[in-house]
This record gives C-alpha cells, sequence and structure tokens, in this order.
C-alpha cells in the first residue's frame, strides 16, 4: 500500500491554536472523529503523522526516513475534508505534482513537487477555530452514513420517544438510551459504544456522541453537537465540539463553541454565543495577536486543553481560553485569557508548572489515563510557546 503522510502544508496550526498546542489539524474532532481519520476511511494506505511544530515532533513522533524519503508517497493537508471528488484528484497526482485549489492553496503533493495540478471545484476546510462548529452537522451527516452503512443498530428502547425518520438513528453496542426524546427531523443522532444517555434528555439531530460519552438526566442537545470520548455533559448545547474526556456536567448552557480535552465547566458556567447588539463578532487570532472580524453572528467559547472554570461562571460571545487556564470568582473573564493563567475579572496570576501537573496528573488519574514524562515534557514546551502571549 501506499505511504499517506497528514502534514500541515497549508501553515493552519497557528491558526488553530489554542487547540492546536496539544495536537496536529489531523487529531482535531469533527462529526464522528477526527480528520486525519476521515482521511485514512477514505483513501487506502499506510498513514504517518508529520507535526510541524518541533514539540509535537517529540510527543507524537515521525515518520520513518524511508517514508519521509519515498518519491511515491502522498502528503496531504488534513485540515482538507475528503470528499470523493478531491480523494480521486489527490489519487491522480503523479510524482512531482502538488494539487492546489483556484486560490494556490496547496491540498496534496506527492515526492518533490514542481508541478502545479489545480482544483477548481468547491470544497470543505477547517482553515480557523470556528470553521470546526461551522463545519459539523454536514459532517455528523457525512460520517453517519459512511460508518453506519451496511450495519445494524442496536435496538431502541420502547422507554424512548422518537421523531422523525428511525433509521436515521444508531446505537453501538453497550450503549444505554432510555426515557430519551430523539428527533431526527434535522439529521441523525449516532450513539457510541457504551455510551449514556439518561432519562428527560432531549436530542436534535444531527448529532453525535462518542464512545464512553455521558448525557446526564434532562439534557437538552441542538444540532450540530458533538461530544467526544468519555465526555460527561448536562443543561443545554447548541452546535459544540467537544474533545475527549472533558466535561460540562451541570446546568448552563454552551453554543457555537469548541471544547479541548481535559477541561472542565462548573455547574452553571454559561458563555454567550450572540452578542446583544447582535454586531458581529470578532475572535481573538493568535498568529495576528489581535482580535480579528469573523463575519459571524454566532460565536462561543473556544477553550484549549486542561482549562477549566468554576460555578457560576459567564463568558462573553466569543471568549477564547488557552491551555492550562482556570477561571473562577464573579463577572465576565476577558475574551482572551493567555495559557498558564488563573484567576478572575480581579486580576490574573501565572500558573507553575508543578501545580499544573499537579492539577493534571489528579484529574487524568480519575479516567484511569497516567499524566506520563512525555506529557510533562510536552506541556513544558507548550508553557514556553505560550508566553510570547502573555
Amino acid at each position: 500500500m501506499q505511504n499517506i503522510i497528514l502534514h500541515d502544508i497549508r501553515g493552519v496550526q497557528q491558526e488553530l491554536l489554542p487547540l492546536t498546542y496539544t495536537r496536529t489539524p489531523a487529531h482535531i474532532r469533527l462529526g464522528l472523529d477526527t480528520l486525519g481519520e476521515k482521511w485514512q476511511a477514505a483513501l487506502p494506505g499506510n498513514y504517518y503523522i508529520k507535526p510541524s511544530v518541533d514539540y509535537l515532533c517529540d510527543f507524537y513522533g515521525m515518520p520513518p526516513c524511508e517514508v519521509l524519503d519515498d518519491a511515491e508517497a502522498l502528503v496531504i493537508a488534513p485540515n482538507v475534508l475528503p470528499c470523493s471528488e478531491i480523494v480521486a484528484a489527490v489519487s491522480a497526482l503523479a510524482p512531482g505534482q502538488r494539487l492546489v485549489d483556484a486560490k494556490g492553496m496547496p491540498i496534496a503533493y506527492r515526492g518533490n513537487a514542481e508541478t502545479d495540478v489545480v482544483y477548481g471545484a468547491d470544497y470543505k476546510a477547517v482553515n480557523r477555530l470556528y470553521d470546526i462548529f461551522l463545519l459539523n452537522s454536514e459532517a455528523i451527516v457525512a460520517d453517519f452514513d459512511r460508518i453506519t452503512a451496511g450495519r445494524v443498530s442496536q435496538p431502541v428502547s420502547a422507554t424512548n420517544t422518537i421523531i422523525g425518520d428511525p433509521s436515521k438513528i444508531f446505537i453501538e453496542e453497550g450503549a444505554w438510551v432510555e426515557g430519551v426524546f430523539l428527533n431526527t427531523s434535522d439529521g441523525p443522532i449516532y450513539i457510541g459504544k457504551d455510551a449514556t444517555v439518561m432519562e428527560g434528555s432531549m436530542l436534535r439531530g444531527p448529532i453525535a456522541l462518542c464512545e464512553h460519552a455521558t448525557v446526564n438526566m434532562g439534557t437538552k442537545m441542538y444540532p450540530g453537537t458533538t461530544i467526544g470520548r468519555f465526555c460527561k455533559v448536562g443543561g443545554e448545547l447548541n452546535n459544540v465540539v467537544m474533545h475527549d474526556y472533558s466535561n460540562k456536567a451541570h446546568d448552563g448552557f454552551l453554543g457555537n463553541a469548541v471544547i479541548g480535552s481535559w477541561c472542565n465547566l462548573g455547574a452553571g458556567a454559561v458563555a454567550s454565543n450572540l452578542k446583544n447588539d447582535y454586531t458581529p463578532i470578532r475572535l481573538w487570532n493568535y498568529p495576528q495577536r489581535r482580535f480579528l472580524r469573523t463575519g459571524l453572528q454566532f460565536c462561543g467559547l473556544i477553550m484549549g486543553d486542561h482549562s477549566k472554570a468554576g460555578i457560576n461562571t459567564m463568558f462573553n460571545t466569543a471568549t477564547v481560553i488557552g491551555v492550562g487556564v482556570n477561571i473562577h470568582g464573579s463577572g465576565f473573564p476577558r475574551n482572551f485569557v493567555p495559557s498558564f493563567c488563573e484567576g478572575s475579572t480581579a486580576g490574573y496570576t501565572d500558573v507553575s508548572m508543578d501545580k499544573f501537573f499537579e492539577i493534571a496528573a489528579r484529574v487524568m488519574a480519575r479516567r484511569h489515563v497516567e499524566l506520563t514524562d512525555a506529557h510533562r515534557a510536552l506541556y513544558m514546551a507548550i508553557r514556553q510557546a505560550a508566553d510570547e502571549f502573555k
């Protein structure tokens, strides 16, 4: 089989901070799985990930030299969503050719690219943070059709109320779903292996619950929401993408948001996704080091890994929280809080790495995951990289 390398050849690693402090674009969750997993399902090959950041190379490793030197190897920008047309165009590349879009943005290349092949059709890509929630509904629908094709769902319990097409509900083995409203009028509902949806919850698709996710009693989930593996959610969620091992287990609203891994939102925490004056939204951009216009009317909370918010925390529209942040106290935090900070509207102080590791180890141990030396080295490198934004 051909060697395929998923590598950020478009320079979006910086655009997707703070999420990509701790992961490559290939590891971004969208729909039912990650961007990298979508390519693996769409195009057969021996897959490797080549991070574009040195410390992520140390954490995730690099492809073997023989793969990097393979003139037949395909290198693909993983933030591009694979559709049948773009997969065909990528597969057709000869050694020395590079596939670019109409604006000259690279999509893929094979070997030492010297000749450009233009892909003139429209396609989807995650180029900015808000693309994640904007594209999530469409991704759930496509992933649902791909992952459930030719398979049979576990039976839907008679205690549930189904509105819409029952064939658009897929429940994996080991999942527990009882006393729930399941509405597929606007899209499918996927419930992963060993997931739990407790009684009184209301789910309106497209929705994806990943493996071992838990939906607490009385939760209201709106379209375009993906809950990652081992997450726990409650309250009201609308068009939210939550990466693995994060919690929003209590009442409170979260909408048009992207949450990293190992995050926790305390009881009653809420995040605005619409400005009171309905004006377009500006969002913090790491490469530009300033707030940029998005053209969006709806945008909520963007939160990096291992960040937390205390009970009744209130987030303004389009707030960006870095990695390892601890928010507490009354009032609205500012719209951008850099990584490894702790505090409230009264002020912020640096979080020492000793304290960060102590908390992270305790949080991860609750899910039977060890904070390894590799994790410590990763976050030490992130601390150094993130300090420039304080």
